[in-house]
């Protein structure tokens, strides 16, 4: 037969009260009781009726995450953390892609909320700056938390790494190694982020005393391809650069394609560096330097922003840590 609460109770010593209580995650138990009752739920394997936690508390202990991103790495890993975090709550994720220049995305946001009745939802970039549908949110008046945002940033409540300091970071590991001449492929123009890093890169140059050079900057779209027709641009300058810093490792990887086809030695020839710091940037030769975006955490914490917020302070900006990896593909230029 099918444990109940009352089984629960019984098993941990306390009353149904206070098995509903944590449950409910509600405050006011102490950590011996909630100890009791956590350990009793694990003997029995007690799985609460959602339907029951619904009726009772007019929720429906669902969220959605919300993407229009090309890069399978950014949405597995955060929708993984989405998901650790919903389970340890006892929520259910749902996962919504979506295209922002679609000319129905907020009706498309506005039937998944009436048809799910979601307690909150999770915008990840693009969406996390759409306006239309961060005023269709606000109309309805749902809870939501933004990834990465770069407009509106007290809006509402967010999770990001700092970008413009992640950039600086990287040009200046490169220009400490005596590149003078960077390269730099800009991110997809639809994401606040390319801009940050185009921001942080030339940060670095102006501190470095290093002239900001408009020629040795080019467009990108956050692809492989795009990589490719960035490199291919930068090669023709009759002063080519030492170094190319693309602000994302798929594009990165397209830089050292086209390299590599060319007949150049990386990093002997061309330093090259990324940014995410993808599993492409561990499994291509030489692996590339670039920037680690703990993008599991990064779900986590989103989630873990979403069910907690309470609104009393104003809403949350909580601000992750990245880290510069070196590997093989950087090194001093060519004397």
């Amino acid at each position: 037969m099918k444990n109940t609460i009352k089984d629960v109770a019984e098993v941990a010593g306390v009353s149904v009260k206070t098995v509903s209580r944590v449950l409910n995650d509600e405050k006011y138990v102490s950590a011996d009781l909630r100890q009791r009752v956590e350990g009793a739920i694990a003997r029995l394997n007690f799985r609460p009726s959602l339907v029951a936690r619904m009726l009772r508390r007019q929720r429906s202990f669902q969220i959605a995450l919300i993407y229009d991103n090309p890069n399978p790495y950014f949405v597995y890993n955060v929708q993984e953390g989405v998901r650790a975090c919903c389970a340890e709550r006892g929520y259910r994720m749902l996962v919504q892609p979506c295209s922002i220049h679609s000319p129905t995305l907020v009706d498309d946001l506005g039937s998944l909320i009436e048809q799910t009745h979601l307690d909150g939802l999770i915008l990840t970039p693009p969406v996390t700056d759409s306006l239309p549908a961060l005023e269709e949110l606000g109309r309805r008046g749902i809870r939501h938390v933004r990834i990465a945002p770069g407009t509106n940033l007290m809006a509402t409540p967010s999770v990001h790494i700092d970008n413009v300091a992640a950039a600086d970071e990287m040009t200046r590991h490169l220009l400490d190694l005596g590149h003078r001449r960077i390269g730099f492929v800009v991110g997809h123009p639809a994401y606040i982020t390319s801009n940050q890093r185009l921001l942080g890169y030339r940060d670095a140059l102006r501190r470095a005393g290093v002239a900001y050079d408009p020629e040795l900057v080019r467009p990108g779209q956050f692809s492989v391809q795009s990589g490719v027709g960035a490199a291919e641009a930068l090669f023709a300058l009759a002063n080519a650069p030492t170094a190319i810093f693309a602000s994302n490792d798929d594009m990165a990887a397209g830089v050292l394609a086209t390299a590599l086809r060319r007949g150049m030695t990386v990093p002997d020839d061309l330093s090259i560096a990324g940014f995410d710091d993808t599993e492409l940037a561990q499994s291509v030769w030489p692996p590339l330097t670039t920037i680690h975006q703990p993008f599991r955490d990064i779900g986590y914490a989103a989630a873990d922003v979403l069910l907690s917020e309470d609104g009393n302070d104003g809403p949350e900006r909580r601000r992750l840590e990245y880290r510069l990896v070196v590997r093989e593909s950087t090194a001093a230029p060519r004397s």
